[in-house]
């Protein structure tokens, strides 16, 4: 990732994966995430999502003097070090074309927790978070107060994998990807080999992939 440092504090334009397009100054990098700000706000890449990037001279984009510190600040910047540092903050994360926003909760080995005032809890594989944007401590999430949204970690027993904690919720009703599609929504039967049994309101058996699922959330759970 040295081939990046003679873009740090430059203007540059990231295509990531599914024709989405970013501009903004390269503030940091590390081995598997960049860390661009927008003239507004910080926004942190995963490299995995990101096609080309390349240096953009006509965008004008200034910075003051919070983002002028942050400039190649972080030693060993990672993907999972963002997510531990997030903990407690409300984010805005994007998988897919789905944009959430929340508290993030719990950091596991291959996904984390959100916890939205909307979609209540929810389950992130990490791969399929495309960019997070922190908001500052003093943001209140449509003018609720921290009483009525806690940002505490969730006291669910949770499994280290993905995979492991879905099939602890045998038998329970779930939404994968926020249900925009009918087959998405349903009772989770059985989980095997990363593939989910799931019955839905028609009574037909669908089996979903559980390596494309982007965000899980289980009606009957509580936190």
């Amino acid at each position: 990732m040295e081939l990046l440092s003679s873009m740090i504090g430059n203007p540059v334009e990231l295509h990531i994966s599914g024709n989405i397009e970013w501009v903004g100054i390269l503030i940091d990098y590390g081995l598997d995430v960049v860390v661009i700000y927008d003239g507004s706000q910080y926004v942190y890449i995963p490299y995995v999502h990101i096609l080309k990037m390349k240096l953009n001279s006509t965008a004008e984009i200034s910075m003051n003097e919070t983002a002028q510190r942050q400039l190649n600040k972080e030693s060993e910047l990672s993907y999972r070090k963002i997510l531990m540092k997030a903990r407690g903050m409300f984010v805005q994360i994007v998988t897919g074309h789905q944009s959430v926003y929340g508290y993030v909760t719990n950091v596991m080995s291959n996904y984390f927790v959100l916890h939205s005032p909307v979609h209540r809890t929810l389950f992130v594989p990490m791969l399929h978070m495309k960019w997070l944007i922190p908001y500052p401590e003093n943001h209140a999430p449509y003018s609720l107060t921290p009483d009525v949204l806690p940002a505490q970690p969730s006291s669910l027993k949770l499994a280290n994998s993905f995979e492991e904690t879905l099939k602890k919720m045998k038998g329970q009703i779930v939404v994968f990807d926020l249900g925009h599609e009918p087959d998405k929504i349903g009772c989770l039967k059985n989980i095997d080999n990363n593939t989910a049994e799931l019955v839905t309101a028609d009574q037909s058996t669908v089996h979903w992939n559980i390596q494309h699922l982007k965000l899980v959330s289980f009606l009957n759970l509580s936190r």
